[in-house]
C-alpha cells in the first residue's frame, strides 16, 4: 500500500522537481510555456504557488514530455524521473553477440557483477572450464589463425573471473556431459584424447574451486532451459544465438533467478555428486 502524502507537501514536491527538470534542460519557462501550449503565467504559477493545488493534468503531462521525464516522477509517485518509454528502453536491450572466444561485452557484465553470485546456463560446456585443446577445436574454424591469441586472451581474462570474489552456479543438461563422453552429435569428430583431457580438467576444477564453483546436471526432459546468464541482482542475459538479451528490471531478473534455482533444486546431479559422476563419464570415452 502507497504511503498517503498531504496534498501541501505534494505540491511542494511538483514544484521542487519541475524547477530541477527545468534546470536540467536548461528551459527557461517562457519556453517551456511554448512547448506545451500555455501562458507563461500558468508555469510561474506552478513553480512560486503556496497552496496545495496542481496544474491541471494536460499541464503536467505537457511538462513531463517537454522535459523527458514521467509525469509520476513529477507529482512524487515515482523515485525514476525517466519516462516510462525510456525505462523500457533500458530494461531490455538486444546486443549482438559475436562467435568469438573474446566477448569484451560479456567481459563487462562479468567485471560488473564482481562479488555478486553469477548463475549459468550456458549453451555448451561453459569456455571457462575449457581445456585450451578444446577450445582450439572448437574455434579454429572460425578463428583461423588467431585462434592461439584469442585462447591467451580468453584465459587471462576468464583467469579474471575466477578470481573476482564471485560465486559461479553453472547448470548443464544431463545429456550434454554424456554425449561429449561418448564423443556424438556435436562432439562426433571431437578426438577421445581432448575429451579425457577435458573431463580430467573439469574434475580438477569442481573438486578445487568447491564451493565458489557450482556444477549442476538437470534432466532436460523433465526441465528446459535456454542459455542465460544471471549477474547477481543486476542484469540477467538470454543468449540467442546471434544475439544477447539483457534484462536490467528486477522482475524480470527475479524471474530467471527462480528459474534457475528451480534447475538448481531438481538437479539430477548436485555439485556434491560431479566428480564421481566424471569419473564414470570417463569410463565412456573410447579411442
Amino acid at each position: 500500500m502507497m504511503d498517503k502524502v498531504d496534498k501541501r507537501d505534494r505540491a511542494t514536491q511538483f514544484r521542487l522537481r519541475l524547477a530541477r527538470a527545468m534546470q536540467d534542460r536548461n528551459m527557461s519557462q517562457s519556453a517551456l510555456a511554448r512547448q506545451i501550449g500555455t501562458d507563461r503565467s500558468t508555469i510561474s504559477q506552478a513553480l512560486t504557488g503556496h497552496d496545495a493545488r496542481l496544474p491541471g493534468a494536460h499541464v503536467v503531462g505537457g511538462c513531463a514530455q517537454a522535459l523527458g521525464v514521467s509525469a509520476d516522477w513529477l507529482l512524487g509517485l515515482s523515485d525514476r524521473p525517466e519516462s516510462a518509454a525510456a525505462l523500457t528502453a533500458a530494461a531490455l536491450q538486444l546486443n549482438e553477440a559475436p562467435r568469438a572466444l573474446v566477448d569484451e561485452r560479456i567481459f563487462g557484465w562479468h567485471q560488473e557483477a564482481a562479488g555478486y553470485k553469477i548463475r549459468h546456463v550456458p549453451a555448451g560446456l561453459p569456455d571457462m572450464l575449457k581445456t585450451n585443446e578444446m577450445l582450439a577445436w572448437e574455434y579454429r574454424p572460425h578463428l583461423g589463425r588467431t585462434t592461439v591469441q584469442a585462447i591467451n586472451a580468453s584465459r587471462d581474462r576468464l583467469n579474471w573471473m575466477r578470481s573476482a570474489q564471485s560465486d559461479y552456479e553453472i547448470a548443464l543438461p544431463l545429456h550434454e556431459l554424456y554425449c561429449f563422453a561418448k564423443g556424438t552429435g556435436y562432439y562426433d569428430d571431437l578426438p577421445a584424447s581432448i575429451r579425457t583431457e577435458q573431463l580430467d580438467h573439469l574434475h580438477a576444477l569442481t573438486t578445487q574451486l568447491y564451493p565458489r564453483l557450482r556444477l549442476y546436471l538437470f534432466d532436460a526432459r523433465k526441465l528446459y532451459s535456454a542459455p542465460i546468464t544471471v549477474f547477481g541482482p543486476l542484469l540477467a542475459v538470454i543468449y540467442t544465438g546471434g544475439h544477447y538479451m539483457a534484462f536490467r528490471d528486477r522482475e524480470r531478473i527475479e524471474t530467471l533467478s527462480l528459474h534457475f534455482d528451480t534447475l538448481v533444486r531438481q538437479a539430477a546431479f548436485t555439485a556434491r555428486d560431479i566428480p564421481n559422476h566424471l569419473d564414470g563419464l570417463r569410463r565412456l570415452v573410447r579411442e
